[in-house]
């Protein structure tokens, strides 16, 4: 389950070794990849129905999760809220958690919102992430809704074992990220690995082992 701008691609690596073993199913999320484009704005709630929708399509069940970053929100939904029963759940890079924001991001807030309100053009160009400013209208109504979102309290209630496994040098969703999810998680349990958010890609063969270790082993 692929990260956000991302596609089922960015796990070549990991689809290439464990399908000379197991059966493999790779989806590319609504509005990424080679899926059509979103028709309204989703929130993860509305992406872990529609995930669980192709799941039940394609015949999976009990499946062992691999998520990076958005997919993580997605499994960790999907889980937590009893919209479908995985066996085993191994998240990279997980996004999710909000951390506590300081008076820097608030005056900022601020103003966009003054600069919105009085000139909406140059706060779309101005404000927000690189990542958000290349989205659509409507993709960009849903990022704010998935960003939005702090899963703290729906990892408490996974109910299957779960392995974090963060890149060293991430800085897109930090260890501190991980921590909050494993203290959250009542089977979690948080590795390091070389590399930064897609340390997987980086670093496959290392993470490959560890992945199978933990879903086989």
């Amino acid at each position: 389950m692929h990260g956000y701008l991302s596609s089922k691609e960015a796990f070549t690596s990991q689809i290439n070794y464990f399908s000379r073993f197991y059966r493999v199913t790779a989806i590319d999320f609504l509005g990424f990849g080679s899926s059509r484009c979103l028709t309204k704005a989703f929130s993860v709630g509305d992406y872990a129905m529609w995930t669980a929708g192709v799941f039940k399509a394609l015949g999976i069940e009990k499946p062992l999760v691999l998520a990076h970053s958005f997919g993580c929100r997605v499994a960790i939904k999907m889980a937590g809220e009893g919209v479908y029963d995985f066996e085993r759940i191994l998240l990279t890079g997980p996004a999710g958690i909000i951390l506590k924001r300081g008076f820097s991001y608030k005056c900022r807030v601020q103003a966009y919102r003054i600069c919105k309100k009085f000139f909406p053009s140059f706060a779309e160009k101005r404000f927000g992430s690189a990542e958000y400013r290349t989205l659509s209208p409507i993709m960009k109504e849903s990022y704010k809704k998935i960003v939005n979102e702090d899963l703290r309290e729906v990892a408490k209630k996974v109910p299957c074992p779960v392995l974090v496994v963060e890149g060293e040098a991430d800085r897109v969703t930090t260890r501190k990220e991980a921590e909050i999810y494993v203290a959250a998680l009542h089977g979690g349990a948080l590795k390091m690995i070389e590399g930064g958010h897609f340390a997987f890609a980086e670093n496959p063969a290392a993470f490959n082992l560890i992945a199978e270790e933990f879903f086989y082993g």
